[in-house]
């Protein structure tokens, strides 16, 4: 797998390669862009608005807690 760097971008139906932040993008007529948590290995959803259309941009890696050894 290659490596995810912070501004990588991905679309509905992706599996989430990294747990953290990211910055969805929106059809512009239909909302504004906002951030969001995403779970490694789950996949980015599409909107219920603009449908396939969003696009989320990794902001803030981090490592979801019930993955880190000291709290497994």
């Amino acid at each position: 797998m290659a490596a995810v760097n912070v501004g990588d971008v991905f679309e509905p139906g992706d599996v989430v390669p990294k747990s953290g932040i990211y910055r969805v993008i929106h059809d512009h007529r239909h909302a504004q862009p906002h951030e969001v948590t995403c779970i490694y290995g789950k996949r980015f959803p599409p909107c219920h608005g603009c449908g396939h259309h969003p696009r989320f941009r990794l902001v803030t890696a981090a490592q979801h807690i019930e993955t880190h050894d000291l709290f497994k």
